[in-house]
């Protein structure tokens, strides 16, 4: 039986099994509500993927700068930003692998929520790649949790690191031309993916290469323009370096 496309694999750099199984549950319940059933067109779909992804980036579980030295003791911010980047290849590679492998099945799922769960979940594992890697870089958005997954979010969707010296980039990533942008990206996930579904043609390999090539893509955009901007670990404020922060 394939793996289940909608479970994220363990995060080799979480600690606990309490870690690991919140990130598969967020991407599960993300997927399964994202198609209620039936055939959806593909706006309609985008649509619906967009709006769970909005609801689901708030919940999911960031490291803090602290808890990654701890986790990652003695690298360079380079480093550990490589190690981040691995593991979200891996992943990411790990729900294409499964969902390409579900996709060559005689009778397969159908195909509407298989793109619901891939996209789901690649998305789930790279915002969270997104928002370590600006710890790691001293560039932690302000705000509360909420307001920093979003501008996360759109820093996913606009594949560019966060402005944080903008205080309008916090207040338009919950209007309305973020989701509308947010659905555009979503809309290219699945137009691009698609071929990933098609049975007898490709699969898991093919569907993990994908997802692997397109996430390190992704990290070195956002990387590239962080490393503009990046704050050294000395000069952070103690709080942010000792994980205090809100």
């Amino acid at each position: 039986m394939p793996a289940d496309p909608t479970a994220l694999p363990p995060e080799r750099t979480t600690g606990t099994q309490q870690g690991r199984g919140r990130m598969a549950s967020l991407a599960a319940t993300a997927a399964h509500g994202a198609v209620k059933g039936g055939r959806l067109r593909a706006g309609l779909l985008a649509a619906a993927v967009a709006d769970r992804i909005v609801d689901t980036a708030p919940r999911i579980p960031v490291r803090d700068l602290a808890v990654l030295r701890a986790q990652f003791p003695g690298l360079t911010p380079e480093e550990l930003a490589d190690r981040l980047v691995a593991g979200a290849c891996k992943g990411t590679a790990t729900v294409g692998a499964g969902v390409g492998a579900a996709a060559m099945l005689p009778v397969p799922p159908a195909m509407p929520y298989e793109l619901a769960a891939e996209i789901v979940g690649v998305a789930s594992v790279e915002l969270k790649l997104i928002a370590e890697l600006h710890e790691v870089y001293g560039l932690r958005p302000p705000g509360s949790r909420v307001q920093r997954a979003m501008a996360v979010l759109t820093s996913w969707t606009e594949e560019r690191g966060i402005e944080i010296t903008d205080p309008a980039t916090l207040t338009l990533a919950l209007g309305v031309p973020m989701r509308r942008e947010l659905r555009r990206q979503v809309m290219k996930r699945t137009l691009r993916n698609l071929p990933n579904l098609t049975p007898f043609l490709v699969g898991a390999a093919v569907g993990a290469f994908m997802n692997r090539r397109d996430t390190g893509r992704l990290a070195e955009k956002i990387r590239t323009d962080l490393r503009r901007r990046q704050v050294p670990w000395d000069a952070l404020p103690d709080a942010e370096r000792d994980g205090t922060a809100s």
